[in-house]
């Protein structure tokens, strides 16, 4: 089994590099930000009154973490499309279309794509290459290309950070610069304790992911961390090869938990995270404690995961980060390649077969 205190180690077992890209998340938050900047906003997108963002897989969480980070405070609700088809509501010029996909190659994102113009609506583009580029410039369209090669999930900073700088500049929220500052700082200052050179009893992610072996994985997440725990879910399934879900409260008390009895034996292989944070509503640290209390009297293991920083903003990205290590580990652990997702490549190919 790999020593998850010998740095060597894990970098030969990570040979197409995913620690770096855990590691440069918040230089990718950086550079994102700063290239949307540099794309000069069409006058009529001030008149936006609701935004969609098409996508899939580590394309659209972006969009997902943006939604949650801004119903609280913007008029302008965002939704996110994870199929081939836009709502019945995304129509006409007061709706922005922003379709995002690593590859640019997308399939069910560049049918969305398609509708979008015939129903009047707004259309932005964020894509590496791929057909998504080159149909957006044929369309004269607005486009922000991704600057950074990686597996999508991996290039998380690039479809979350220039969602956040349009919604600064558009004025769906207050300036978000600072909190963006913030949340780089501290991932980076925390970064520092969950890297590869950090031995296990000084590392939190690594500690935790000896926890998990052999285990579902539950990521439970409240409020902004809603769509965290989602990140979480995906990365445990991306990068360690391993079973795991989300929910998100306060919804699992009306009926997760009435299904905790069967079948016999499942809850001892069954771990429990909960993601918390000093902005958590009051009732929502209630519920955490009284579900975490739940799942222990049912068999299972649990842990509770704080958040660091004071922005929402800083709290979000600093749990995802200890979540994208806690996944490299685990699948280091497991023996896994934390890149590659072959699974899912012979499913798409099996798509286009047919």
């Amino acid at each position: 089994m790999l020593d998850p205190n010998n740095e060597q180690s894990i970098g030969a077992a990570d040979p197409q590099g995913m620690l770096d890209h855990i590691i440069n998340l918040p230089k990718q938050l950086e550079d994102g930000w700063a290239a949307a900047g540099q794309l000069e906003l069409p006058k009529h997108f001030e008149e936006v009154k609701r935004v969609v963002v098409a996508g899939m897989g580590g394309s659209a969480i972006g969009g997902s973490l943006l939604a949650s980070l801004l119903a609280p405070e913007s008029s302008v609700p965002v939704f996110v499309v994870r199929d081939y088809d836009l709502p019945a509501f995304a129509a006409g010029p007061d709706t922005l279309v922003i379709a995002s996909s690593n590859s640019g190659n997308t399939e069910e994102t560049l049918s969305a794509l398609e509708q979008a113009p015939q129903r009047g609506g707004q259309l932005l583009a964020m894509p590496t290459g791929g057909q998504l580029a080159e149909r957006a410039r044929q369309a004269r369209l607005p486009l922000i290309t991704i600057d950074y090669q990686s597996q999508p999930r991996a290039a998380l900073g690039w479809s979350f950070a220039p969602l956040l700088n349009l919604a600064s500049r558009l004025g769906w929220a207050h300036d978000l610069k600072p909190d963006l500052d913030e949340a780089v700082r501290v991932m980076r200052e925390w970064g520092r304790e969950l890297t590869a050179g950090t031995p296990i009893m000084k590392n939190l992610a690594k500690r935790e992911a000896g926890q998990l072996m052999g285990r579902i994985v539950f990521v439970f997440g409240a409020g902004y961390f809603g769509e965290v725990a989602r990140r979480w879910k995906d990365q445990f399934n991306e990068n360690a090869k391993t079973w795991s879900a989300f929910e998100e409260l306060p919804e699992a008390n009306h009926n997760l938990l009435a299904g905790t009895d069967w079948p016999d034996g499942f809850a001892s292989k069954v771990m429990a995270l909960f993601l918390t944070g000093a902005r958590d509503h009051p009732r929502h640290v209630k519920r955490i404690e009284l579900t975490r209390t739940a799942f222990m009297m049912a068999g299972c293991n649990t842990d509770i995961l704080s958040a660091r920083g004071e922005s929402p903003l800083a709290q979000m990205m600093s749990l995802i980060q200890l979540g994208d290590f806690m996944s490299l580990y685990l699948a280091l652990l497991y023996g896994a390649e934390p890149t590659q997702v072959d699974a899912l490549a012979t499913f798409k190919q099996e798509m286009v077969g047919e």
